[in-house]
């Protein structure tokens, strides 16, 4: 526990976002990592059919509080952990293409859509419907890749209706004292392209 290990945004076979995260947990259930705040991010350089990831105007690092990320082998979606000083704030739920372990750490790519699930228990509520549907519309997801995110929207949202929330059991989780933002990491699929931490 504590490993630093990549996790990277694949769009058209190339490195669209890249940033280290630290693993909280690792079994046959899910991959467990953590995001802290400050976390160097590292934006890929390509002609991408979404054009340049929507972060990189933004800022060189993740300025939100630190999340836990839960993803199970298989799933078109993680669930993200965002804690405050009361406690559980919300589950995120984040849909993207299943994750694929590599060397350095595992791939996936964000599909737009997520759900925000509040820690106090009031009612789910969907987040990016609009933009989802907007680049399904333009053409940035195929049919298959389309219904695939709503296949697993539609598995969440009975999850959650039924209560069956896997993800629950790391709701009283908080990462170690010991544990610092890690330094940025460099691209690795294609040329160029600077740490997103200068």
């Amino acid at each position: 526990m504590g490993e630093v290990i990549v996790r990277r945004e694949m769009l058209d076979g190339l490195e669209w976002l890249v940033h280290p995260v630290r693993v909280a947990g690792d079994d046959e259930h899910a991959l467990a990592v953590y995001l802290a705040r400050g976390t160097p991010l590292t934006f890929g350089h390509g002609d991408f059919r979404w054009g340049p990831h929507p972060w990189r105007a933004l800022a060189p690092e993740w300025q939100s509080g630190g999340v836990l990320q839960l993803q199970r082998p298989g799933d078109g979606y993680a669930v993200w952990g965002r804690w405050d000083g009361d406690g559980l704030r919300e589950w995120y739920v984040n849909f993207q293409a299943p994750f694929i372990r590599t060397e350095r750490g595992f791939d996936t790519l964000d599909h737009e859509l997520d759900l925000i699930i509040p820690g106090d228990g009031s009612p789910y509520r969907w987040k990016d419907v609009e933009a989802f549907e907007e680049r399904v519309r333009t053409g940035g997801f195929t049919a298959e890749e389309a219904a695939g995110v709503r296949a697993a929207a539609s598995r969440v949202a009975d999850l959650v209706e039924r209560g069956e929330c896997w993800w629950e059991r790391w709701r009283e989780w908080a990462p170690p004292a010991g544990w610092e933002v890690p330094a940025a990491v460099a691209l690795t699929a294609q040329g160029g392209g600077a740490p997103g931490a200068g």
